[in-house]
């Protein structure tokens, strides 16, 4: 079982997981707009007992698009968006791939809330899903 490091700008807080992503997709939510200052985001679905983070965080608590709940976790002093929590998947966090040591491995496999999508992404060839799918 391979594990996968990663950790915030400043190297205040790191965090790590054993095991394969359950997903790996882009949301392109509002929400993940603003927290990523990006046209998106790029999150790993992975169990939330399988995260093991040090250091100090803070939780943002939203409202995403669909209405219901996310925490959005992030380094106190760079800023850095960390994970998510998300009421439509229990016990799943979503690590933000950007702040990953090495993204190289993990390719998105679905694109999720595309109809906030800026019109200048192309999603290509992979599944694109108007809200979350399912």
């Amino acid at each position: 079982m391979s594990k996968t490091e990663g950790g915030c700008l400043c190297g205040q807080v790191r965090y790590s997981f054993q095991g394969d992503p359950a997903a790996a997709m882009v949301c392109h939510c509002t929400h993940c707009q603003k927290q990523s200052g990006s046209a998106f985001s790029t999150i790993l679905g992975v169990p939330e007992g399988a995260i093991q983070v040090s250091g100090e965080t803070k939780t943002y608590h939203d409202a995403g698009e669909s209405g219901k709940s996310v925490e959005r976790i992030f380094c106190p002093n760079c800023g850095s968006p960390l994970i998510s929590k998300v009421e439509v998947a229990p016990g799943m966090a979503f690590v933000k791939a950007g702040t990953l040591d090495d993204a190289s491995r993990f390719e998105p496999t679905a694109h999720i809330w595309t109809r906030s999508k800026q019109c200048w992404v192309d999603t290509g060839e992979t599944p694109a899903f108007d809200t979350n799918p399912g």
